[in-house]
């Protein structure tokens, strides 16, 4: 009996223990004073509630501190605000400093692993990392190197630690980490490198791997249940992924997953999207190529998969599925859905019902698109929920070693990670776009472990027969597919927005320009001048009662990579260099934080 008694005390406190990290963090991505995730919320909604900051006064901004990073190169995503600590973390190698908002921005502490500078070249696209985590009193770090570290957020030692991938098979970390329940859910980077993708859960207070699911693979590795498992709505049945490829090319089948989660606790789910399959070639890769380039909603606890959605089957261009996916309730013909959109690098925009997985809206988000004329909406065809692709712009039916040209978008997609807001005000979407489109030539290419596995190559250039730049930001409506309104930028808008209750969206520009616009019209109220090229996400809190806006700056990441690796060669960075070589003319490289308030 006592064993029993002890048995039964060891699961409460295992319960408890689990509701408590996670009702903390919830509560703290409740309070609007702070920033304690990335995406705003695990909804990826990217809104704050907090107005003193508003479309009236947003004009008289000034920079309130700065703090330097110590560190070049591409700074992606945002800092962290938690219990008066600021949380900002740099591109490799990786180093986290906490910093006392009660004391002028004080080093707490700081945080540098000695990483193999190995990994640098094995990284696609330049050395950027999204930002870390909070939950549990921890702050969670995932390495360029794979490794996922847990630090103690007020002191910062280490944990626990947990080796997640190997860099010497091409697997590598950009992204963030998502804290949910007891769990930290992990993706994995390295496409370009014939890795198989996965996602994988570690216990949140002892690092232990909980559960692995992959992309591609037997059911029992990408944890299907062939009856239950659906695919816009239809069980996805026995083998669905590995009868899309031939023979064993599934096993260096890439489908990675360096972009965004968000998770709805009350259906117990987990939503990412897949990366683009092994390799660029896609006559080297016969077949739809399942389960890369796919929306997945998984079991928070289980990993277990209830549906999924493939966006574009045999990728032919590198659209990577892996933008983020942004949940709502919103009321369609009267009755309110859980709704998901997801703004894909194909250029669709897509509204699926994130319970069941249904299909409601996939339309352009970007009116040159031109590799498809649009997805089959008709549930009651063969080819329900496929794009139709235009013969002109595939580049397999085109054949290897042949340059199709003028693709629209480009590789790097009508948008790439930059995460979109929402703003439950205007029901709208503020999505930052690349306006970019290619040539692409395929050719034959060998797999060996470690080394770039592409196939392909590529030059970009801004959209013809448009307003001559390479971006535009734009407010969509999920629910209609249409854009409301759009501003043109000279380059790609390469920095996640943020929506207010001030009724202002923010964001940043390539150039280095934190900007202001109107929620409902576009306007433009405030723009600021920073340092260098701005990829990372405009974020916001309030502290002694005075609200700020903060965004890192330090050109990089796929658009900048020309300027932040010191590449000329046009055709380097997967043809990305040629395309944004004009970049020099505006900004340099750096790492800075800059924070914005009113003046008192």
């Amino acid at each position: 009996m006592r064993s029993i008694k002890l048995l039964t005390s060891g699961l409460a406190l295992c319960v408890a223990t689990q509701a408590m990290a996670n009702d903390d963090l919830v509560a703290k991505m409740d309070d609007p004073t702070q920033w304690a995730i990335q995406t705003g919320d695990y909804k990826n909604q990217r809104y704050s509630e907090l107005d003193a900051i508003n479309a009236d006064n947003v004009a008289d901004l000034q920079v309130a501190w700065t703090f330097s990073t110590g560190v070049l190169r591409g700074h992606e995503g945002s800092p962290l605000v938690v219990d008066d600590i600021m949380y900002v973390h740099t591109p490799f190698p990786n180093i986290v400093y906490a910093l006392d908002l009660n004391d002028e921005g004080r080093i707490i502490w700081r945080y540098e692993p000695k990483q193999d500078p190995d990994v640098i070249p094995v990284m696609c696209c330049d050395t950027v990392n999204r930002g870390v985590a909070y939950g549990d009193g921890k702050i969670f770090l995932h390495q360029a190197d794979t490794k996922v570290v847990a630090l103690d957020a007020k002191t910062g030692e280490t944990v626990w630690e947990a080796q997640n991938g190997d860099p010497s098979k091409g697997e590598t970390n950009t992204a963030t980490v998502l804290p949910v329940k007891d769990k930290i859910i992990v993706g994995i980077s390295g496409g370009e490198f014939g890795v198989q993708g996965h996602v994988t859960a570690y216990d949140m207070a002892t690092g232990e791997q909980l559960w692995r699911a992959y992309s591609v693979g037997p059911d029992d590795q990408i944890m299907f249940d062939p009856e239950k498992t659906t695919n816009l709505g239809e069980p996805v049945g026995a083998d669905s992924s590995i009868k899309t490829w031939e023979g064993d090319q599934w096993m260096i089948g890439g489908g990675t997953t360096w972009g965004w989660y968000a998770a709805d606790m009350e259906e117990n789910l987990f939503y990412y999207g897949s990366g683009n399959p092994s390799t660029w070639n896609p006559a080297q890769r016969p077949g739809d190529n399942r389960w890369s380039m796919t929306i997945f909603a998984r079991d928070i606890d289980t990993g277990e998969a209830k549906w999924v959605y493939q966006m574009t089957p045999h990728d032919e261009w590198d659209f990577d599925g892996v933008n983020e996916m942004i949940l709502t309730e919103q009321e369609i013909d009267g009755q309110e859905r859980k709704l998901l959109t997801h703004f894909d690098r194909n250029g669709l925009g897509y509204t699926l019902d994130r319970v069941s997985g249904e299909l409601l809206v996939a339309e352009k988000y970007d009116p040159v698109v031109n590799w498809t004329t649009g997805v089959d909406m008709d549930p009651e065809s063969d080819t329900y929920g496929r794009p139709e692709v235009v013969a002109e712009y595939s580049t397999e039916q085109n054949g290897e070693d042949v340059n199709s040209t003028g693709i629209c978008p480009a590789a790097l997609g009508s948008k790439d990670q930059q995460p979109a807001a929402y703003s439950p005000k205007t029901q709208l979407m503020y999505v930052p776009t690349n306006h970019v489109c290619m040539d692409y030539e395929p050719f034959r290419v060998s797999y060996t472990a470690g080394q770039p596995y592409v196939g392909a190559t590529l030059a970009m250039y801004p959209a013809p027969d448009s307003h001559g730049g390479m971006g535009n930001f734009i407010a969509w409506d999920n629910l209609a597919g249409e854009i409301k309104w759009s501003l043109p930028e000279q380059f790609s808008v390469w920095s996640g927005a943020l929506a207010t209750a001030g009724d202002v969206v923010f964001y940043g520009t390539l150039e280095g320009y934190l900007k202001a616009v109107h929620a409902e019209t576009g306007e433009e109220l405030y723009k600021f001048k920073t340092p260098s090229g701005i990829i990372g996400n405009v974020m916001t809190y309030e502290h002694d009662g005075k609200q700020f806006i903060g965004i890192l700056s330090g050109i990089g990441g796929w658009a900048g990579i020309g300027l932040a690796a010191g590449l000329t060669n046009p055709n380097d960075g997967l043809g990305a260099v040629g395309g944004y070589a004009a970049l020099s003319d505006y900004t340099a490289l750096g790492g800075q934080l800059t924070v914005f308030a009113l003046p008192d």
